[in-house]
């Protein structure tokens, strides 16, 4: 009898010893499990899916004088401030405002302007500008002569003299500034603007995004999966068939960008 239960402190003993599982424990292992599973998500560019086509459209003039800019179109199928058609079926960030311009001055970021005249300060000097027709989606159209690329002379907020670029030059447009929410987080498109090149032949795009080099050879847009929250950062450079960097001004170029969880959407568990 005495044997008996001598057996069974020992054994009350050895399992009161085992360490237990507390929520902080737990807590823990959670996160490591969600941290590895963030870690492992791949980062992919794939191609942008096909978009609604405006080879009809045009800038047919721009000019800058006293700060005001004004931009002639033609008469085409497109109009600025309206929805493009297929919007919705992108998956990607819309501009509620409808198509646009954007306009690119050097290598800064791009402003998007949704009538024909605007108001817009350029500093003193050289500058290349670029100006094309986008989609509400903010896809650039890049059919021939929806674009207007320049280098031109600014002096006292007016273009005094310019010329239009000739040699190689590759403009970043998206993805810029800061999205929310998962639909257009999952998702995020990548657009630049190829001039005087054709990729695929002599020419290729390296985007570098997050450390991760992806060589382009088809200007077109591209979709970015499996980006993290917080910042992100790409650098296009326009490169010949060996890799080796174009000597072009602005090349290559840098842009951070910022991904951000929508609160209702985390409260809600969607």
């Amino acid at each position: 009898m005495r044997f008996a239960t001598l057996l069974l402190f020992l054994a009350f003993t050895i399992i009161s010893c085992e360490p237990s599982s507390t929520s902080a424990d737990t807590a823990e292992n959670t996160e490591t499990t969600s941290k590895e599973v963030e870690v492992k998500k791949e980062l992919t560019v794939t191609p942008f899916s096909p978009s609604k086509a405006f080879e009809d459209a045009k800038i047919e003039k721009m000019s800058y004088k006293n700060g005001k800019f004004e931009f002639t179109l033609n008469e085409s199928s497109y109009e600025l401030g309206v929805q493009t058609d297929d919007a919705s079926s992108k998956m990607c960030a819309n501009s509620a405002k409808g198509q646009h311009i954007h306009l690119i001055v050097n290598d800064a970021p791009y402003a998007a302007k949704y009538t024909n005249t605007f108001d817009y300060e350029i500093e003193d000097g050289i500058h290349h500008i670029l100006a094309f027709l986008s989609r509400s989606y903010h896809e650039s159209i890049k059919s021939a002569g929806a674009a207007v690329i320049q280098r031109v002379d600014i002096k006292n907020n007016t273009i005094t003299e310019f010329e239009e670029v000739e040699m190689p030059m590759v403009f970043y447009s998206r993805p810029k500034g800061t999205y929310i929410g998962k639909a257009n987080t999952d998702k995020v498109m990548l657009d630049f603007y190829v001039a005087n090149a054709e990729l695929g032949n002599g020419f290729k795009v390296k985007a570098d995004i997050n450390g991760k080099e992806h060589v382009l050879d088809k200007w077109q847009p591209y979709y970015i999966e499996g980006l993290p929250m917080g910042e992100n950062t790409i650098t296009l450079t326009l490169v010949n068939d060996e890799g080796v960097k174009i000597e072009a001004p602005l090349n290559p170029v840098t842009r951070t960008f910022t991904l951000k969880a929508d609160p209702v959407e985390k409260a809600t568990g969607k």
